[in-house]
C-alpha cells in the first residue's frame, strides 16, 4: 500500500468537519532514512513551537535538535536515549528533539504549567511538519535521566518527550511489530467520553 493510501485511510473521521490539516496529522513510524530535513524546513516548524501560546508569555519550552546529516554522533546519543522498542523505528528518523520544560518563570517563581505549555508548542510543531508535507512521532518511551545527562540539561529543567522528524516512508519498510499499527485506520473514543458540557461527565454531543 502506498503512502498516499495509508494516509488517506488516516484521515480522522470526525462528528463536524474540522480543518484538514487537524484530520490528516498523525504519527508514522516509517520515516525515509535517506531524505535529510533541510535547515529552512527544520527552522520552520521551530518557529511554529516557538510561537505556540504559554502562561504569562513565559516560553518555558526548550527543544534539543539532534540531526543525522549535521552530526551522526550527537543524534546517536539521542536514539540510544530511547527505548529498544522505540529504537525500532526511529533510527530511520533523519531528526530526533527532546522536548524540555522549564519548571520556573523567568522571575524564578514556579511555573505548573510549564509542561502544558511545552505539549503545546510541541503540537505547534507536528502541525508544521504535517503542513510541509513531513511527520512528526513524539514519544514518551525514552531514559529521561539518561537524556539529561547526553544533552546536560540543567536540574531545572524537565525532559518531556522525544521527537522523531522526516519525511513518511512506505510502510513497508518498518519493523514488522508495528507493521499492523502503522496500517490500521485511526480511532479515538467518542466525543462525549472527553468532553463535558457544564459539569463532570455530561457528554457534549
Amino acid at each position: 500500500m502506498q503512502v498516499d493510501e495509508i494516509n488517506a485511510r488516516k484521515t480522522a473521521a470526525t462528528q463536524e468537519s474540522i480543518h484538514e490539516l487537524i484530520a490528516r496529522r498523525w504519527s508514522p513510524r516509517a520515516f525515509d532514512p535517506s531524505r535529510p530535513v533541510s535547515h529552512a524546513e527544520l527552522v520552520a516548524v521551530l518557529e511554529a513551537a516557538r510561537w505556540a501560546p504559554s502562561c504569562f508569555g513565559d516560553e518555558p519550552w526548550r527543544y534539543v535538535v539532534c540531526d543525522r546529516f549535521d552530526d551522526e554522533n550527537v543524534w546517536q546519543g539521542a536514539l540510544d536515549c530511547l527505548t529498544e522498542k522505540n529504537q525500532l523505528w526511529a533510527r530511520n528518523a533523519p531528526v530526533l528533539m527532546l522536548a524540555v520544560a522549564d519548571s520556573r518563570f523567568r522571575n524564578g517563581r514556579a511555573n505548573r504549567w510549564a509542561q502544558y505549555d511545552t505539549g503545546a508548542a510541541s503540537v505547534s510543531l507536528c502541525l508544521q511538519a504535517a503542513a510541509q508535507g513531513m511527520a512528526a512521532h513524539q514519544m514518551g518511551g525514552f531514559d529521561s535521566a539518561k537524556a539529561r545527562e547526553t544533552f546536560q540539561v540543567p536540574e531545572q529543567f524537565t525532559p518531556m518527550a522525544m521527537i522523531a522528524l522526516g519525511y513518511q516512508a512506505d510502510p513497508e519498510g518498518v519493523h514488522e511489530d508495528f507493521r499492523e499499527q502503522e496500517l490500521a485506520p485511526r480511532v479515538r473514543q467518542p466525543l462525549g467520553e472527553s468532553f463535558f458540557k457544564g459539569k463532570w461527565a455530561v457528554a457534549v454531543d
